[in-house]
């Protein structure tokens, strides 16, 4: 198994992208430890779980209150020995964020991915480092969208928050290469399947005066593979990512987009 004896939080992990990473980490043997603002949502993720045999924590922890992220690391640690994975999957409701011209937004709106975003990635990647510095291991990883590295209209704050994570990405992986701890983001197309992704469609589409279908199929066409990625498809990365297997990789961007973006 990829992760057998790791020990791993996700944060966000009620939510369609956490939730599928956690289930592919606990599936190649880490212990998760599920983290997020409602614990119903972490419950029945960590219940589907623990009926394939996995090892599955929840825990109610607000990712922008630091004593909160600071005093959960504290407990996994002592509870399982090591922090070897930290994954932040945490995320805002975009209506009133996406699907308006930046000159139309509110000074609130647009500075609500950017005051949000990148401070969560923060305290939790801080508090991650921290503990993986002295045990001399461990992998942060990131996800960000295509949106940052392209121009795409009415995307409000969001692309300017994306950018500020990769950028604390690769600050990062500078200074924790040299104690052994690797971060890496993974960058990914929009996945339509998520209740997320549904909600953006239908800002942009409505804004464009067409469909979500028509939209879904205006995203996918600007693909090389004229398809958009699955939560599947960025969970098995993440898995591999934060495997010893990818022990060379730190301090870039996975391009996870389907070559909606080319490097």
């Amino acid at each position: 198994m990829l992760l057998e004896k790791k020990n791993a939080i996700i944060f966000g992990a009620g939510g369609a992208v956490g939730s599928a990473v956690a289930r592919a980490f606990a599936a190649e043997g880490a212990r998760v430890f599920l983290a997020g603002r409602t614990t119903a949502a972490l419950e029945a993720v960590a219940e589907e779980i623990r009926s394939s045999g996995g090892i599955a924590d929840v825990a109610a922890v607000d990712a922008l209150d630091e004593n909160a992220v600071e005093t959960h690391a504290d407990t996994v640690v002592a509870e399982a020995g090591s922090l070897d994975i930290s994954f932040n999957a945490t995320s805002l409701p975009q209506t009133s964020i996406q699907g308006t011209a930046i000159a139309d937004l509110s000074a609130h709106n647009f500075g609500l991915p950017l005051a949000t975003y990148p401070m969560a990635n923060f305290l939790t990647a801080k508090a991650a480092a921290r503990r993986m510095s002295r045990q001399g291991s461990g992998v942060i990883l990131t996800i960000t969208a295509s949106p940052s590295r392209t121009a795409v209209p009415l995307m409000g704050g969001m692309a300017p928050a994306w950018a500020a994570i990769e950028s604390l990405s690769r600050g990062l992986a500078a200074e924790l290469g040299p104690r052994g701890v690797r971060v890496v983001c993974l960058n990914a197309a929009g996945m339509p399947e998520t209740p997320q992704l549904t909600e953006v469609y239908n800002l942009h589409a409505t804004a464009y005066g067409i469909s979500r279908d028509a939209f879904h199929a205006r995203m996918a066409d600007r693909t090389l593979r004229k398809r958009l990625p699955t939560v599947a498809e960025i969970a098995d990365v993440a898995t591999f990512v934060a495997s010893d297997r990818s022990s060379a990789m730190t301090g870039t961007i996975v391009n996870l987009t389907g070559g909606m973006v080319v490097d």
